[in-house]
């Protein structure tokens, strides 16, 4: 069972930061061959949903109030260490995620910039495409939204 945690940037201890900037960079930018700037000055205003296993982070989203990110809330840097994504975490961490955007901005339109490939998985909760695909760091996205 994956175990959650929602804190702010403030909230969040040295090793905390360090493990999910590790984790983030793990998969963004080693797995996927990506370089492009993760620490983007965003985190402070971001929620941070941390997944747990046995004390090892392995799943993780940031999320933000209306007008912080999108015009919406949104969720990103939506990520599941590669040995874990098996166990359907990434599932675990989004209905987290989703539940404390309700819960923390008392709204339940949420944006996101999803990978292309992923476009299944998020459908499957709730989010539907929203424009033309595109091009970020190299990498095909899409917009997509949930509203209810």
């Amino acid at each position: 069972m994956l175990k959650t945690l929602v804190k702010t940037f403030q909230e969040l201890t040295t090793q905390e930061l360090y493990d999910l900037l590790q984790l983030r960079s793990e998969v963004f930018v080693v797995e996927q061959d990506c370089v492009y700037q993760d620490v983007d000055g965003k985190d402070q205003k971001a929620l941070h949903v941390l997944g747990y296993i046995e004390n090892k982070l392995v799943a993780y989203t940031r999320i933000f109030k209306p007008g912080d990110y999108f015009e919406e809330a949104g969720i990103g840097r939506v990520v599941v260490k590669e040995t874990q994504r098996h166990h359907k975490y990434g599932n675990d961490i989004m209905e987290v995620s989703i539940q404390a955007v309700s819960q923390k901005y008392n709204v339940s339109e949420i944006r996101i910039s999803a990978q292309t490939y992923l476009k299944s998985f998020y459908n499957n909760l709730g989010f539907l495409e929203v424009g033309e695909e595109y091009l970020e760091d190299g990498i095909p996205h899409i917009n997509m939204l949930k509203t209810n």
